[in-house]
């Protein structure tokens, strides 16, 4: 599985709670037919399937991992992390060339480190600088473009922003929440 870094992406989306292939595809930016073969490939392999839940409405089906799935996602994301480990070694020897070879050597896997929110994008962004390099160069378009609506694998709090205050007050005396302190 190695060679087919949308199969890790798209059981990340699955252990991230996306359980059926609509949601899969939104989430991933994988277009149906591909995220199809690669569920039926997962599904053959035995590292997801398909389960009867009960539904307000009736019986639903699921995609979940199997326990054979998640040592797999577990695995890749070690070996992802240990890519990334390597990356930012080169960054920081100042290697350009090894650090562009390295990059250019796994482009394939940066799509999966990225969803799966193991690269951070700042540093990924000051590497790219560092070579002299843009991001498409690196990134595929699908993933360049987010409009900010798809969940790219940060396993951030949703909505947490690490605390930081963005202008909309700390209501207080006079202040009415939005960034503007009026003091009646």
């Amino acid at each position: 599985m190695e060679e087919e870094p949308n199969d890790v992406i798209i059981l990340s989306a699955i252990n991230q709670g996306a359980k059926k292939l609509d949601k899969i595809t939104k989430k991933t930016k994988i277009d149906g037919e591909q995220a199809n073969s690669i569920f039926a490939r997962l599904e053959k392999n035995g590292l997801v399937t398909t389960v009867e839940k009960k539904g307000f409405f009736g019986p639903k089906k699921e995609i979940v991992l199997t326990e054979k799935g998640i040592k797999e996602l577990e695995e890749r994301r070690f070996e992802l992390q240990q890519h990334w480990n390597q990356m930012m070694t080169l960054w920081k020897s100042g290697d350009k060339e090894k650090l562009q070879q390295h990059m250019d050597d796994n482009r394939s896997i940066l799509p999966a480190m990225m969803f799966m929110g193991i690269m951070d994008m700042m540093m990924f962004s000051s590497m790219i600088s560092f070579m002299g390099l843009a991001m498409t160069s690196f990134i595929p378009d699908q993933y360049m473009y987010d409009t900010g609506s798809t969940d790219m694998g940060h396993d951030m709090n949703h909505g947490d922003y690490g605390g930081t205050d963005f202008g909309h007050g700390d209501m207080g005396s006079g202040d009415m929440g939005s960034g503007f302190d009026v003091n009646f």
